[in-house]
């Protein structure tokens, strides 16, 4: 049995992976995995490129930054979700010019999903001086914050912003239908690491997959709403909702976890636009090998031997 250790954020994003290990699709791929919930990006990042984690689940605007910043060598091999997250306001806040002179609550204010909702504002009319902005950290700290009042608008991934909405707060907009194709959530890793165990890679990819395509089937949907409910403590009626977001097909979890290149191109030119940075080639960060032999290992009849040889 090869031991993996993954981080990922808080959600139901999650749940493939759930899904993977209940079902023993993660054991009779030969591989254990441990998960890690990160506080933030940065914890994400920084612990990836340690070594302290084989591969992250994140926003893949993540691994571009590691590239970019840190000089980190990851790739991004697979897509994950389009995101579920939604712009969450305070009480009070019913427009976009509301939000003039408030409070904006981040992971980080340099990747991702941030860098979404400044493109967003922009459009709306509100520069950056028009609002201030607070790294929080992770989704349930940024959800905390907005409830106590710290911030007074944040973008929240479910089922948080389903708790939002329970609390008396309110979402403002879904800012990946205001901005077209995104690539949001993403597995990346180590190129040396999956260099040294690119098998391994392939058949946590395979897994994955079938975690994904039996969390897609509606046949499973009472036993994922009891997944749900046992692993992430959610009562029914949150996993009942989460899962109506989640198999929405235009906004919920990629098909076979296929990167949507579109997607990547409208990630790299806000990343440029925010960052003054050239746009650089989808190429430089992405590598789908491991990705297309995963699928060719699903497609195939003898697939669970490959692991064979493999250094446990």
């Amino acid at each position: 049995m090869h031991k993996l250790k993954i981080v990922v954020f808080p959600g139901v994003q999650n749940l493939p992976n759930l899904a993977a290990e209940m079902q023993g699709f993660f054991a009779q791929h030969s591989i254990a995995v441990e998960t890690t919930f990160t506080k933030g990006s940065e914890q994400m990042r920084d612990g990836l490129a340690r070594g302290d984690y084989d591969i992250a689940h994140g926003a893949v605007d993540n691994a571009v930054a590691m590239v970019e910043v840190a000089h980190d060598d990851v790739f991004i091999f697979m897509g994950l979700d389009q995101s579920f997250n939604k712009l969450v306001v305070r009480p009070g806040i019913s427009t976009y010019e509301d939000l003039r002179g408030k409070i904006f609550g981040v992971d980080a204010p340099d990747t991702a999903f941030a860098l979404i909702v400044y493109d967003i504002l922009g459009r709306k009319g509100l520069g950056r001086a028009d609002y201030k902005v607070l790294p929080i950290g992770a989704t349930r700290f940024r959800l905390e914050a907005l409830i106590e009042g710290r911030c007074d608008f944040a973008m929240l991934n479910l089922p948080f912003h389903v708790f939002a909405e329970q609390a008396g707060l309110k979402i403002l907009d879904d800012p990946i239908r205001v901005i077209g194709p995104y690539q949001s959530v993403g597995g990346f890793t180590r190129r040396d690491w999956a260099a040294r165990n690119r098998d391994v890679l392939v058949h946590y990819i395979a897994a994955y997959i079938e975690g994904l395509r039996w969390t897609l089937d509606p046949c499973n949907r009472p036993a994922a709403s009891s997944l749900m409910q046992d692993k992430m403590q959610l009562d029914a009626g949150v996993a009942e909702k989460c899962l109506d977001k989640m198999l929405d097909r235009d906004s919920g979890f990629a098909i076979d976890a296929g990167l949507n290149h579109e997607g990547m191109t409208t990630l790299l030119a806000l990343r440029a636009r925010y960052t003054n940075s050239a746009v650089m080639p989808i190429s430089r960060y992405v590598d789908e090998a491991p990705y297309r032999a995963a699928i060719d290992l699903l497609n195939s009849n003898d697939g669970l031997s490959l692991l064979a040889g493999v250094p446990r």
